[in-house]
């Protein structure tokens, strides 16, 4: 026999949920009518699942008063506030398919996902930090000002007829959201509970745009079944129950904030706690004080930016326990500061992608800590995973190569995009996730990089990964990214964006010195910069190809230069 190979299928304690999120909400609801649902700090909202049940089921019988039938779109363009989670279960019981907008978009890519689409129907906020979204639509689309709200008609938006504005104030050619709660009447509200018995938890529910690295977003399509049981097994992993307070500085639009906070909650009927309409490293502990907090949840950025503020030290966040942080890794020292000043002994790490859900692996709550640094934890309940060379055969444990998932948590397919869906989803039904990993004896996986971060440079592979993971170890760096960027003689050479700890000070060359006799000569930078961030998307990944195109655009001039 051969060596154990890196294939491992998740096993649940109990089975996957057939059924319709409108559906699962209502239970909940009926199981914990006067329990807190929801809290929305920045709102002074505070709702049981009976008053939550209520603003739901009215938003949904308004939708369908305009028009809206299952199956249309509906986009949602908004920063974190009461209304958004409100539409996320609306449009699940009336059958729509919500469509997440990035609050940080401008308008031509705010053009671009309502077309690529068909949105119908878009709500949204007045305005998000410095981004005037009435403005922006009143520039996309000229037709709005003279247009009777509810029938709009445009050339360039051929499918939107309706634009629903959230707070009070009224625009012309915009529907408001009070009117909206208003305008179900006995006919909607017979037709919801019909609905009720009719819509299937395999249709489609949500689409939610990747950012991707190259091209344009693709919408990724996901469904009842797909997001309802991975909210449920997530919310398992961190062994929630209506006990639990979860608090969310996690933007709704993404599948962090909507699916593993937000929908987890209802799942088990425990209370979500919004701190802000964006994440602020002093609201978080100040919301996990005043609510009693048990769960807190965020990417790693967010983790460090709390644990940093001045005011940090006045907060008691005794009451917590467990949580999780995805997004991106996180590092030992900050792991250890979690469990201890944050006081979440329980903290788990969740890997994935949207298209799978997003969960597909998570840390135990008992897992050491070096497995909660250095693994993304084991495979999900009722999820299969296998890594494979780039033959697409399944290598040997301790065998680096990508990260294939299957099972219930597979999106459909990317929205009106066969080709794409096809180079991600393979015949067998295996979810390519782009992601290079290896599965150790237990079966814990390390993320070790992306294959398409992988440089080239003369015909030699290098993983960026590896050069970032050693660079860590220099006493000097806080944090550092290594990318490629075209090089004439050999198709890449390496580029390393370095930002350094407070009080440091080292050139350039110090740190190809570093790696001199450590690192094999093709694997060290040859281009350096230091900079005092990093650009990043809304929730905290590091966007490395704005780094090579920043350093394309300066112009590479010379070893360890920027033109």
């Amino acid at each position: 026999m051969g060596a154990e190979l890196s294939y491992a299928c998740g096993t649940g304690s109990r089975p996957l949920v057939y059924e319709t999120i409108g559906n699962a909400f209502d239970r909940t609801a009926a199981r914990f009518p006067d329990k807190t649902a929801m809290v929305a700090r920045h709102q002074n909202i505070r709702w049981s699942y009976r008053e939550f049940q209520a603003q739901v089921d009215a938003l949904a019988a308004g939708l369908l008063a305009l028009g809206l039938q299952p199956g249309d779109r509906v986009g949602i363009w908004s920063p974190n506030c009461a209304e958004w989670a409100v539409t996320q279960y609306a449009t699940a019981k009336a059958g729509l398919i919500q469509v997440n907008i990035n609050p940080a978009y401008r308008p031509q890519e705010l053009a671009y996902c309502l077309n690529k689409v068909g949105c119908r129907a878009l709500i949204t906020a007045a305005r998000f930090k410095t981004s005037d979204y009435i403005g922006m639509l009143q520039g996309l689309i000229p037709e709005l000002a003279d247009s009777t709200p509810g029938s709009l008609t445009s050339k360039d938006f051929p499918d939107l007829e309706m634009l629903i504005r959230l707070g009070d104030e009224e625009t012309p050619g915009f529907l408001s959201y009070g009117d909206v709660l208003q305008r179900g009447g006995d006919a909607e509200r017979a037709r919801l509970a019909e609905l009720a018995g009719t819509l299937q938890p395999d249709d489609p529910i949500n689409i939610q745009f990747t950012s991707g690295t190259t091209g344009s977003p693709k919408g990724a399509v996901l469904s009842h079944f797909n997001i309802l049981n991975n909210a449920d097994l997530t919310a398992q992993g961190m062994a929630m129950t209506e006990a639990d307070t979860l608090v969310c500085p996690l933007p709704l639009y993404h599948c962090a904030g909507m699916v593993i906070s937000s929908l987890s909650c209802v799942a088990v009927g425990a209370t979500i706690v919004y701190p802000d309409e964006a994440f602020d490293p002093s609201s978080v502990p100040a919301a996990v004080q005043e609510e009693a907090a048990t769960v807190l949840v965020g990417v790693p950025t967010m983790f460090l930016g709390e644990l940093d503020h001045p005011d940090f030290g006045s907060f008691d966040v005794s009451s917590l326990r467990a949580g999780f942080i995805g997004g991106a890794p996180c590092p030992v020292e900050l792991m250890k500061r979690i469990t201890s000043d944050l006081h979440i002994p329980e903290i788990t790490i969740v890997y994935g992608m949207t298209e799978t859900s997003p969960v597909s692996f998570q840390t135990a709550l008992d897992d050491p800590i070096e497995k909660r640094v250095g693994t993304v934890g084991r495979v999900h309940p009722h999820v299969e995973t296998r890594i494979i060379d780039a033959e697409g055969r399944t290598v040997p444990r301790g065998v680096q190569g990508e990260v294939l998932t299957r099972g219930y948590l597979v999106m459909p397919g990317y929205w009106d995009d066969a080709e794409k869906t096809s180079e991600a989803i393979d015949s067998a039904g295996w979810m390519h996730t782009g992601d290079l990993g290896v599965m150790d004896e237990e079966g814990y996986v390390a993320i070790t990089g992306r294959a398409k971060d992988m440089v080239i440079r003369g015909g030699e592979n290098i993983y960026p990964r590896e050069v970032e993971e050693f660079l860590y170890t220099h006493p000097d760096i806080q944090e550092v990214q290594v990318f490629g960027v075209p090089d004439d003689k050999f198709g890449e050479e390496l580029c390393a964006w370095v930002q350094l700890r407070d009080g440091a000070s080292i050139e350039e060359e110090d740190v190809r010195s570093f790696c001199r006799g450590e690192l094999a000569h093709y694997k060290i930078p040859r281009y350096v910069r230091f900079v005092d961030a990093f650009p990043m998307t809304v929730t905290g990944k590091i966007q490395k190809f704005a780094m090579r195109d920043a350093m394309i655009e300066e112009g590479l001039t010379g070893p360890g230069t920027v033109g």
